[in-house]
C-alpha cells in the first residue's frame, strides 16, 4: 500500500512538471524519489514474529513483539480469544491484574501474565497503529497438571464377595487431557478378561470378573499428561470369604514331660478370630501354653506350644477360625510315645575278696574268676547263717544286674548241702539266664555253669 501511495505522488508531480525537461526538473525528481526512500525507510515494521509460548498453570508467561522505526506510532496488545484490549503503549487498559507491559527503550514490547491461568490459554496480538494498521499474531498455551477427580472415581476402598465381578473407576482432569493407567501396588499382574494377564491396565474402568483372594490388595490408579508431576490414587480391594483352615499334622507323638508344638493355617476375610480349644475349654496363654500368631494379608499361622506335657495333657486340641462369613475348625490329636532307649546304667555292689576262689571242674582243673565288681547273694542256712564251701569259704553267687530287669533267686545251698540235684540245676540256669540278661562276658557266663556242672560230678 505504502509502494502503491509513493508512485501515486510520483506520477502526480510529474503532471505537474513542464512537458520539456530542465536541469530544474531533473533535480526535484531526484528530491522526490529521495523523500519518498527515506518516507519507507522509517516505516515501523515488526523485526521478528511472537514466538508461541506454553507455560504451566500458575506460572507466569512473557510474550515478545519487536517493532523496528516505531517513531511516534503505538503498540497496542489484545487477546483475540477474549476480544480484549488489554494494553496501549505503556497503560494497561485490562482490568485483569494479571496483565502488564513494559518497554526495554530500544525495540521489544513484552507483555506480562502473571500466574497464569486456563482462561489465558489463546492468541495474543501485537498491533501498531499506522494506516493502514500493521500486527502479528503469538499463541499463549497454558498446561494443566492431572488431577484425580474422586467424585467421579471409585472410593479408596471397596468390597466384594469372592467370585462376584466389580468394575474399578478412575476419572481425571487436565490439560492436555491425563492418560489412565492401572497396576497393582505388589507388582503382581492383572486378570483382566479372565484369563488375560497384565502387568498395567490403560484406561479409565478396570473390569474383573469372577473376583478371586489372591487378586485383593491395593490398585494404583496412575493419571499422566506430561506436565509434571503425575497424580495416582490407591484403591485398596477387599475380596471377602468364610474361613478355611488346614492343619500340616493332625497327629503329633510326644513323650511324657517334653514340650510339643502344633500349629494351624486359615484364610479368611474379614479378619477371623482364631483360637484353641481343649477339652471344650478356650486354650489362653499361659506359663503352661504359648500361643504364637503370624499374620499376612488374609492368611494366617497360628501355633501352640504344650510346655512339660503331662497325662492330662494328652487328647484332641482343636484350632477354630470365626469371621461374620462362617467358621470352621481343624483337629490335631497329641499322643503320648515312649522315650528314645538310652545305654542301661548298672548298680553293682562291690566285694573284693582277699583270695581267689577255687572251682573244681569235671577236668580237675583250677579256673581263677578275674576280680570285677559283682552283686553277691549269700547262700543262709535255716538259721539265717551263710553257708561256706569245704575250704571255709563263704559260698557265693556272683553276676551283674541291669536296672530295670527282674532278678529271682533261691537261698537253698547246692547238693552237698543237702538240695537234691534238681534244685541244683534249676538253681544254675536261673543264676546262667540271670547273668545272660545282666550282660556279663560270655566267658563267664560258660566258666561258671562248669562250675557248677563241676559240683554236680562231685
Amino acid at each position: 500500500m505504502l509502494i502503491l501511495q509513493t508512485v501515486k505522488l510520483i506520477v502526480f508531480a510529474l503532471k505537474l512538471l513542464p512537458k520539456r525537461f530542465t536541469h530544474r526538473n531533473v533535480l526535484f525528481t531526484i528530491y522526490l524519489v529521495t523523500l519518498v526512500t527515506h518516507v519507507m525507510m522509517d516505516e515501523p515494521r515488526f523485526a521478528q514474529p511472537i514466538p508461541n509460548v506454553t507455560v504451566a498453570v500458575g506460572r507466569d508467561a512473557n510474550l515478545p513483539c519487536v517493532v523496528e522505526h516505531l517513531g511516534t506510532y503505538k503498540v497496542a496488545w489484545i487477546h483475540i480469544d477474549r476480544q480484549m484490549i488489554l494494553t496501549i503503549h505503556r497503560h494497561v487498559i485490562s482490568r485483569i491484574p494479571r496483565y502488564s507491559v513494559t518497554y526495554d527503550n530500544s525495540n521489544t514490547w513484552l507483555l506480562h501474565v502473571s500466574q497464569a491461568q486456563q482462561d489465558d490459554r489463546g492468541y495474543y496480538m501485537c498491533q501498531v497503529n499506522t494506516n493502514p494498521m500493521i500486527s502479528q499474531v503469538g499463541y499463549l498455551q497454558v498446561v494443566v497438571p492431572p488431577n484425580i477427580l474422586d467424585i467421579e472415581s471409585t472410593p479408596s476402598s471397596v468390597a466384594v464377595r469372592e467370585n462376584q465381578n466389580i468394575n474399578m473407576t478412575c476419572r481425571a482432569d487436565g490439560f492436555p487431557t491425563p492418560k489412565i493407567i492401572w497396576r497393582r501396588e505388589d507388582g503382581q499382574s492383572i486378570t483382566v478378561e479372565r484369563k488375560k494377564k497384565v502387568m498395567v491396565y490403560d484406561g479409565e474402568v478396570l473390569h474383573l470378573t469372577k473376583v478371586s483372594r489372591n487378586e485383593m490388595g491395593a490398585y494404583l490408579c496412575i493419571a499422566t499428561n506430561g506436565v509434571p508431576p503425575s497424580v495416582s490414587k490407591r484403591i485398596i480391594l477387599d475380596v471377602e470369604f468364610s474361613p478355611m483352615i488346614w492343619v500340616p499334622n493332625q497327629l503329633v507323638g510326644a513323650p511324657l514331660s517334653t514340650d510339643v508344638t502344633i500349629d494351624c493355617h486359615t484364610e479368611a476375610h474379614p479378619r477371623a478370630i482364631i483360637y484353641w480349644v481343649y477339652n471344650a475349654v478356650m486354650v489362653l496363654p499361659s506359663k503352661k501354653y504359648i500361643i504364637d500368631y503370624n499374620e499376612n494379608s488374609y492368611r494366617a499361622h497360628m501355633k501352640l506350644t504344650i510346655k512339660g506335657l503331662s497325662m492330662g495333657d494328652f487328647g484332641n486340641y482343636r484350632c477354630i477360625s470365626k469371621n461374620s462369613l462362617g467358621e470352621t475348625e481343624g483337629s490335631i490329636r497329641v499322643y503320648e510315645i515312649p522315650l528314645p532307649s538310652t545305654p542301661s546304667k548298672q548298680i553293682t555292689h562291690v566285694m573284693e575278696p582277699k583270695e581267689t576262689v577255687p572251682a573244681l571242674v569235671s577236668r580237675n582243673e583250677t579256673i581263677k574268676v578275674a576280680n570285677q565288681p559283682e552283686l553277691l547273694f549269700p547262700m543262709k542256712t535255716d538259721d539265717g547263717n551263710a553257708q561256706r564251701s569245704p575250704n571255709g569259704i563263704p559260698f557265693e553267687r556272683k553276676g551283674s544286674l541291669a536296672i530295670g530287669q527282674s532278678f529271682s533267686y533261691t537261698d537253698m545251698p547246692p547238693k552237698e548241702f543237702g538240695v537234691s540235684n534238681d534244685v541244683q540245676r534249676s538253681f544254675g540256669t536261673l543264676t546262667l539266664l540271670s547273668f545272660a540278661a545282666a550282660g556279663l562276658p560270655s566267658l563267664l557266663v560258660v566258666l561258671y555253669h562248669q562250675c557248677i556242672e563241676g559240683r554236680l560230678l562231685l
